[in-house]
């Protein structure tokens, strides 16, 4: 930018001012929240923006999500960015390279992050180019520095035409809406940390991801939680945060009912004995210690188990196979869902969930019970046959709903029953039902541990089945301890798989006297031990040379 002038080198000079390749690249970038440079990696929440937040939060008198908040900031950064320059640009005259200037006279350099400078000189330019122009000699005194610029310059420039404002037209910068949804990670990134680690975490309070002040909050102290405990405990079912809020009396008639509401289901939501388990954005209260173990714990035996592994060599057989069973965790289940208005399910009850009386939230069986927001939440699920009601609790993380052990129980259901689900006229119920035949004693393979030897052995023996159920699949132990332990005794990598393959397959085949094992029957073995879904273990049994393909999905022993 600054304009040497005579010598040899003058003219290569002077037309790499006038062009000024990195005059122009700054130019544009002038307003900095019209970045990705500034938002990704100098944005960063201030104190002076926590205060701002502060003050937007306390006019609304409500809470406001994480992406208001940081809407709300990005205008405001916005507003400040324009101030900034309105403010800058009354401090002297706008420099622009076609225009005449005096000695004395103050500029404002927008491009130079608006740099005041005073006019020290003027004097002839020399550049036959660009015909007759004006160089000024500007001293800028906060660095002490001088610099030579182009004045009453006649051919064409784009500072000329821009009078101090960002290039282009204002309607073609990005609204504060196009920046959310470029930058949204990012910023709201930096926000939740300062909101949650930084000066603003005892400030502002969270619920859910909605933010509120602390101060707006009522008080709700100790002897509050225990009567809401007591109320709990003696009504045995959940309870919404409008239930209890008469009996808590909080005496706090300087904050509004709805306020009264957040501030107890902020106090819940911290107190461990509490639990959330409301369904369609509606909370609602119920005791940890009141919900059966495994809504609090994925049991052992529902812990998946899944390494890297090769799905390319897998047959269409396998797939096809690997389809039918529907394990929650197969791939296969995460890319397929039923519609949600398909008005039944079925699907075949494997070994673990037999063994915790659970049920899959795979592809199948997802979609037909109630969305919540929340990890767990109560459904009543109606025996279809004798009418029993059951409370049952969906775990999401753990893609399981827990609580029907009794109905399996009731029933003598066996590992491999055919099940089935139904949308019932209460949407927050489902009706559970099985294929019933007439009872008859059938073959099952019994499993065995012992934990010190590690030695897993499978038998032959007769039970009382009155139900459809998959020969494939039947697999059974009551020995819940042992194999417990037993599953605990393995490494956690792909390593032990392998291991367990080897282990589960010479058992299975010599209960059959062709010699050769089911991959059904290998994947419901193997999850007696280890929680896996079809995928790596089909995997592992093509890739093992000690297992033959036999054909029909049946694998021998070499």
């Amino acid at each position: 930018m600054p304009l040497p002038t005579g010598g040899a080198g003058s003219r290569c000079s002077l037309m790499q001012t006038l062009r000024l390749p990195f005059w122009e690249e700054e130019y544009v970038l002038l307003r900095r929240t019209q970045t990705a440079s500034f938002w990704r990696d100098q944005f960063n929440v201030s104190n002076e923006d926590l205060d701002f937040i502060h003050g937007l939060i306390l006019d609304a008198e409500s809470a406001m999500t994480t992406s208001q908040l940081a809407l709300h900031l990005i205008q405001e950064y916005q507003r400040r960015e324009t101030a900034r320059m309105e403010s800058e640009l009354k401090k002297g005259t706008v420099y622009q390279p076609g225009k005449d200037y005096s000695v004395g006279e103050t500029l404002i350099f927008p491009a130079m992050d608006f740099l005041v400078g005073e006019v020290l000189e003027t004097r002839a330019g020399q550049n036959p180019e660009h015909g007759p122009f004006d160089v000024i000699r500007v001293g800028f005194a906060d660095s002490g520095e001088e610099r030579e610029f182009a004045a009453n310059l006649q051919t064409g420039h784009r500072l000329n035409a821009a009078n101090g404002q960002t290039a282009g037209d204002e309607e073609a910068l990005l609204s504060a809406e196009e920046i959310h949804s470029l930058y949204q990670d990012e910023i709201e990134e930096s926000l939740l940390y300062a909101l949650e680690e930084g000066e603003g975490n005892d400030v502002f309070v969270k619920m859910d991801d909605f933010w509120l002040l602390a101060d707006m909050l009522a008080e709700v102290h100790v002897g509050h939680l225990n009567i809401a405990e007591a109320l709990l405990e003696m009504q045995n079912r959940p309870l919404s945060t409008e239930e209890l809020l008469p009996e808590l009396d909080l005496q706090a008639d300087d904050v509004s009912q709805p306020m009264q509401i957040i501030s107890v289901n902020h106090a819940l939501s911290d107190d461990e004995r509490f639990d959330q388990v409301g369904r369609g954005g509606v909370p609602l209260w119920y005791l940890a210690r009141l919900e059966p173990p495994e809504a609090l714990n994925t049991p052992p035996l529902l812990s998946p188990n899944i390494g890297r592994y090769n799905r390319a060599i897998l047959s269409v057989e396998l797939l096809q196979t690997e389809w039918e069973l529907d394990d929650e965790w197969g791939e296969s289940s995460a890319a397929s869902h039923v519609s949600s208005v398909v008005p039944s399910v079925s699907f075949t009850l494997i070994f673990p969930h037999w063994l915790y009386g659970t049920l899959p939230l795979s592809s199948r069986t997802r979609d037909l019970f109630p969305h919540s927001a929340q990890e767990r939440s109560m459904v009543t699920i109606v025996d279809g046959r004798w009418g029993n009601r059951y409370t049952t609790w969906v775990v999401r993380k753990g893609r399981y709903v827990c609580g029907l052990k009794e109905w399996m129980v009731a029933h003598n259901l066996p590992v491999s029953a055919q099940i089935t689900l139904e949308r019932a006229e209460n949407p927050e119920e489902l009706v559970i039902d099985y294929r019933p035949r007439r009872m008859r004693r059938e073959w099952s393979r019994i499993a065995r541990v012992d934990t010190g030897s590690r030695r897993f052995d499978l038998e032959m023996n007769k039970v009382q089945i009155a139900c459809e159920y998959d020969e494939h699949l039947i697999v059974s132990s009551e020995d819940r301890e042992g194999l417990e332990a037993f599953n605990a005794g393995f490494e956690r990598n792909d390593a032990t798989l392998e291991q367990i393959v080897e282990m589960v397959v010479p058992e299975i085949t010599k209960l059959n006297p062709q010699g050769t094992a089911h991959v059904k029957t290998i994947y419901s073995a193997v999850n007696m031990l280890w929680r896996c879904p079809p995928g790596p273990i089909f995997y592992t049994l093509l890739s093992n040379p000690r297992f033959q393909d036999a054909g029909d999905g049946f694998f021998n022993v070499r």
